[in-house]
């Protein structure tokens, strides 16, 4: 299966091609990015609990890495971009923030809840999906993705 079909949610296995990505912070991902190194997308809001949670722990296994090791992108599905920018600086976050398009919900396909977070090879193959907040040694145990 591909992400050519909304209505379904990706699953493990499947095949996800992102686009080229700009980031609020005006940091741009291209498929040279994608192509060397794993990439992990979270999914999330600012007024999710559970996200914010996370959000701390992904901020933390940033810390634990070496920078470019993995492309880490969170995507938020707020409307508002200003909520995101004061939500990262009051929490002085420093991962990369992209606002949800139409374009990547239909890719993304149909999510049952936030954060979701999928783990996408080089080739573009979805190799972990978690739904829900994970634990923190989970989260930290992400890092196996860098290189």
């Amino acid at each position: 299966m591909t992400a050519s079909h909304p209505a379904i949610a990706l699953e493990v296995g499947d095949e996800l091609k992102l686009p080229e990505l700009k980031t609020i912070q005006g940091k741009v991902f291209t498929q040279a990015d994608y192509s060397k190194r794993f990439t992990i997308v979270q999914i999330w809001a600012t007024t999710c609990p559970f996200c914010r949670f996370q959000n701390k722990n992904l901020d933390e296994l940033l810390k634990k890495i070496e920078p470019k090791q993995v492309n880490l992108i969170l995507l938020s599905v707020d409307k508002n971009t200003k909520v995101v920018e004061d939500y990262l600086e009051k929490n002085q976050y420093r991962f990369d923030v992209v606002m949800m398009t139409p374009d990547l919900a239909k890719r993304f396909g149909k999510r049952r809840w936030i954060p979701e977070l999928y783990v996408i090879d080089p080739k573009g193959k979805i190799i972990q999906k978690d739904m829900g907040q994970m634990i923190d040694l989970d989260v930290y145990d992400l890092a196996r993705f860098a290189r």
